[in-house]
């Protein structure tokens, strides 16, 4: 008999949902994590409204959060998300918790138009070689798919950023004197982005006003020309790191919704801009993940392999 699985995809202020059973998903279900008082009450209440005759028998769920020993703390929200937890309050028989950039990873050779816009020029992927992803969110993800089917989680927001000009490295030293290590996230991240706002200004005397990463995307296009600059040099990194000849592909909560200002922005000039590996990056894709529920497609294709 098929297993009936449950598959999630939460985030620090919303999470989606969906069952899978033979191989086939139902329709993905978005909600609200305000509307109710932990994770395990949010899938309660899903279920409830699905009709099942008995409880999944296993559940995979991506988290925006460190995963360690089958429970992520959400970074963005406070709540604990324990796989053990959740199969003891739900009599779910077993509950898996990942990390939510390994999921997108899974989901890397699954992915196709229209849910991928092509940033710089339209190029053909390497067949068989590692595909890399990363995004800027509440923080900044990196992970890999490894053909033929295994993927590479890891902490390579963490990586100490380097600058690409004088402007950059002056805008490093005003974030190292606050913080010591200036990791790519302390700059490619919704809070970053706060924190690049705000040491531009400084590095240029200029005044500050205090904006959300929101209103920096909205009406600092300045910031927000540096900011996609400055990720498309580590993106670079991340490929050059990976051997991400497959493409490099881009997630995380920013960038879908600026696809416009990522795609005319120094992205892809600074991606490609390696010195004498140029060329190796010429070659390379790069793609904005535009299918909301692209993890959701991961984590079935990870539920295939098990």
């Amino acid at each position: 008999m098929d297993r009936t699985l449950l598959l999630a995809d939460i985030g620090g202020t919303n999470a989606r949902f969906t069952l899978l059973r033979g191989g086939v998903s139902r329709p993905a279900a978005a909600m609200r994590l305000d509307d109710h008082a932990s994770i395990e009450a949010a899938i309660a209440h899903y279920l409830g409204s699905q009709a099942l005759a008995a409880p999944p028998d296993g559940a995979l769920l991506a988290v925006a959060g460190p995963v360690q020993g089958n429970s992520a703390m959400l970074t963005n929200r406070g709540w604990q998300v324990s796989g053990a937890g959740i199969s003891a309050a739900l009599g779910i028989r077993a509950a898996r918790v990942l990390n939510d950039f390994e999921a997108l990873a899974w989901s890397l050779p699954a992915l196709a138009c229209p849910g991928l816009l092509a940033i710089g020029p339209t190029l053909p992927a390497t067949a068989g070689a590692p595909m890399a992803v990363l995004g800027p969110g509440t923080g900044l993800g990196v992970g890999a798919f490894l053909p033929p089917n295994r993927v590479l989680p890891g902490e390579g927001g963490h990586a100490t950023l380097a600058a690409g000009d004088a402007e950059e490295a002056a805008i490093l030293a005003v974030l190292r004197r606050r913080h010591g290590h200036v990791s790519a996230e302390r700059i490619l991240s919704g809070p970053g982005l706060v924190a690049l706002h705000e040491a531009l200004a400084e590095v240029h005397g200029q005044p500050a006003p205090g904006l959300t990463a929101a209103e920096i995307t909205a009406g600092a296009p300045a910031t927000l020309g540096l900011f996609c600059a400055m990720l498309g040099g580590f993106a670079g990194n991340v490929a050059l790191t990976l051997g991400a000849r497959g493409g490099v592909f881009l997630g995380g909560g920013i960038l879908p919704r600026i696809p416009a200002a990522l795609a005319a922005s120094a992205f892809r000039s600074r991606f490609e801009a390696k010195g004498r590996l140029a060329p190796y990056l010429a070659a390379i894709p790069t793609w904005l993940i535009t299918r909301p529920d692209a993890a959701l497609v991961g984590l079935a294709h990870l539920a295939a392999q098990e």
